[in-house]
């Protein structure tokens, strides 16, 4: 068996089984799909991993990597965490799968229960549901559907921001602002309004923070007042957004979003999906700005990838047009096979109380500015333009001569570049053409920092040597 035989790769020398290599071979792989990826091309030079621990990956062929980047900002209290893994085991011998139209079950309860308890405000009930999109796409139907039982049933547009990304099936894509990621498969779907983004590093109306007025949060207010505040349900953003380049607001951005939402009757969701569970130094971003939505989206590091999880939690005011009797036909119409699986709820339950009582929310911020001081060492190279983010969500602009603004050559996709270097070196990070991110699991040391930091400015180094 596979399992049998990743179990062979030696910790302290990535030596493995040499039959787990054939999970590499072209004949296998071809019948293969993976994410926003061209097969052909992974094919040549395939990575299939079979072994994780801590904050480190094996291959097949026994090499190892430091995950920089969490699996994809995931996997929050490291691989192969013990106390997650002891819950799944109990968990397998108890019930796998209970009938969603008919019933809940115990994990699920004690999870909905915990995320409230750790959620800001009165964000106090729960949808479990099992992947990021579901969440996005959750949060602006319960926003509409909101509306309409509350007495604006007009009320249907959702205002998003351009570069953000809110999910890959067809409702959360049409929230999207990014058109590599939409464009193949538009026309998506009507109602859904862009704002031009807080990307300071990069502003949009040409100006600068802070004489700049926070002209970026003024013109989601004119949006919905041009569209009519009649006809807007929600707006829905990333408090620090991945895809955008780690784009972190400015301070005062949130709060007056909150407050325009307010005087408008919109709900302000957080997609949170990335940010939240200790990513950013607190339980959720809504914390560390201050600022509590009305619907967070969350997932990914809920589970911290021991199974497929995400959710919607809702302030009792929203919540409160959902409660009635049947007859009222008031419940929220919405409902996915695998919400609230048990499988995915205990793991969930195990890797929140594993940031709680660990106090990995102090531990992202404490690594997060010592890599934020270590990086500031690379200031020398004259390619780090600014360092975003919060916690261990910390992203960096490139560019060919950072002091006077000069970016590289847009075909040499500099940061891809970097990128590619560093998984030959064993080491993951997320790279796009002029920005990388690092985020490891919430567990990683101090020491295993040090290491993450060396192995990623030897490869900026050496790949600034060849295309300076």
């Amino acid at each position: 068996m596979l399992d049998e035989r990743t179990r062979e790769i030696d910790v302290e020398t990535g030596a493995a089984d040499e039959g787990l290599a054939r999970f590499a071979s072209p004949d296998l792989l071809r019948h293969m799909v993976l994410d926003l990826r061209q097969m052909k091309s992974f094919i040549d030079a395939p990575l299939v991993m079979a072994r994780a621990e801590g904050i480190w990956y094996w291959d097949v062929n026994g090499k190892r990597y430091l995950d920089g980047i969490s699996g994809i900002f995931t996997v929050n209290v490291g691989h192969a965490n013990p106390r997650v893994l002891a819950a799944l085991h109990q968990q397998i011998d108890q019930i796998c799968f209970a009938p969603p139209l008919h019933a809940t079950n115990i994990p699920a309860v004690q999870l909905a229960n915990l995320v409230a308890e750790v959620a800001p405000g009165d964000i106090n009930t729960v949808k479990l549901l099992s992947g990021g999109s579901e969440a996005t796409e959750a949060a602006m139907k319960l926003a509409r559907q909101y509306h309409r039982q509350s007495g604006n049933p007009l009320k249907y547009k959702v205002v998003s921001l351009y570069k953000g990304f809110h999910g890959a099936t067809l409702g959360a894509l049409s929230a999207t602002g990014l058109s590599r990621r939409k464009a193949i498969f538009e026309p998506t779907l009507s109602g859904f309004v862009k704002a031009m983004p807080p990307t300071c590093h990069a502003c949009p109306f040409n100006l600068s923070y802070p004489s700049c007025g926070v002209t970026c949060v003024d013109q989601i207010e004119r949006i919905i007042e041009l569209e009519g505040p009649e006809t807007v349900a929600a707006v829905i953003l990333e408090p620090i957004s991945n895809t955008g380049g780690i784009t972190t607001p400015p301070v005062e951005y949130l709060p007056r979003l909150r407050e325009i939402c307010d005087r408008h009757n919109v709900l302000l969701i957080f997609d949170e999906i990335i940010t939240g569970f200790g990513r950013t130094g607190q339980m959720f971003a809504a914390q560390t700005f201050g600022v509590t939505p009305d619907i967070i989206c969350m997932g990914k590091g809920m589970g911290s990838g021991y199974g497929p999880l995400a959710a919607i939690a809702f302030r009792d005011h929203v919540a409160a047009a959902f409660w009635g009797d049947d007859e009222d036909n008031v419940e929220f119409a919405h409902g996915h096979t695998f919400g609230g699986n048990p499988l995915s709820s205990a793991a969930g339950l195990a890797s929140i109380r594993e940031i709680l009582d660990r106090d990995l929310c102090a531990n992202a911020r404490e690594i997060g500015d010592h890599l934020r001081a270590r990086i500031q060492e690379l200031a020398p190279l004259n390619v780090i333009t600014d360092v975003r983010g919060k916690g261990l969500l910390i992203g960096m602009g490139l560019k060919k001569d950072a002091a006077a603004g000069v970016p590289f050559p847009a075909e040499l996709r500099f940061g891809q570049r970097v990128g590619h270097r560093a998984i030959g070196r064993g080491l993951i990070v997320r790279a796009d053409p002029d920005w990388i991110a690092l985020a490891p699991p919430l567990t990683i040391t101090r020491a295993e920092a040090d290491e993450l930091f060396d192995l990623f400015a030897e490869c900026l180094g050496d790949e600034l040597a060849v295309s300076r």
